[in-house]
């Protein structure tokens, strides 16, 4: 689906990846409408598109409230006459705390926003993109929810269920007029352990990344994200270290798996 013209829905779009995949959708000539709890980023993503202003609106909205995200298409519908596709790229990540000793509130807020939310907007909007020409929805999942990373193992079964979530729908869509991609990126450069509260220990974060392979900068995981909705792509990773660590975990998962815990043993508190 080419995006020229197209209204797209992107949550997150206040920050990080969602915010370069709002400027990237601009640039392609989009009508784009940004999403995120956070008002002033909203703001400062609106401040950056410039002149391309004109073709973005920003809206406040918590994706965990189910009946505001249910009455949210019709807004946007008054505003632009139809939607033509979703990228449900808002996420939030976990403190690196094993399960054992992982608040319940901690789990409820993971669970809700990465899986819940985008349930909900997929729920509020599907109904609306069966009835277009073409449309296309964007679910993005993570590294962990391929792979099991201690001290990440909510966020992670968070994200698998989205992974999943993508391809029951791409089965149960597939003789329709929405296309479903599922964006798998290992690591982007981006702040979300800060915006998740999860940023507890930066001098080990900085010994970690010295260590990995360089994360993916934000703008360039964007571009890959919208040129594969516009090539209605049914799977995409986005990183070298994914790559490489799917390559090896199909031939042993359990090297694979050591070889995580190696690299997290300065995050996960014993």
């Amino acid at each position: 689906m080419n995006v020229k013209n197209k209204t797209i829905v992107v949550t997150g779009g206040g920050a990080g990846m969602g915010r370069e995949l709002v400027l990237n959708l601009l640039s392609r000539e989009a009508k784009v409408a940004a999403v995120d709890i956070n008002e002033s980023a909203l703001a400062e993503t609106k401040k950056l598109a410039g002149a391309k202003a004109s073709n973005l609106s920003t809206h406040l909205l918590n994706i965990t409230d189910r009946e505001a995200v249910g009455k949210f298409p019709e807004e946007l519908i008054s505003k632009y006459g139809q939607v033509d596709g979703l990228i449900n790229n808002a996420g939030i990540i976990q403190p690196f705390v094993k399960v054992n000793d992982l608040d319940y509130t901690i789990i409820d807020r993971v669970m809700n926003v990465d899986f819940y939310g985008t349930l909900y907007m997929i729920k509020a909007f599907l109904p609306h993109f069966l009835k277009r020409p073409e449309a296309s929805i964007v679910n993005v999942s993570s590294m962990g929810g391929l792979f099991p990373v201690p001290g990440e193992s909510v966020y992670g079964a968070a994200k698998a269920a989205v992974k999943l979530l993508t391809e029951g729908l791409q089965s149960e869509l597939r003789n329709t007029n929405v296309n479903v991609t599922l964006i798998i990126p290992g690591g982007i450069a981006t702040d979300i352990k800060f915006n998740s509260g999860a940023d507890k220990n930066h001098k080990n974060d900085a010994e970690m990344q010295k260590a990995a392979i360089k994360p993916v900068q934000p703008s360039k995981a964007a571009e890959i994200i919208i040129d594969s909705m516009e090539n209605n792509k049914q799977s995409v990773l986005i990183g070298k270290d994914i790559k490489a660590l799917n390559f090896i975990y199909k031939i042993s998962p359990r090297f694979a798996k050591n070889l995580i815990n190696k690299q997290m043993k300065a995050h996960v508190p014993d």
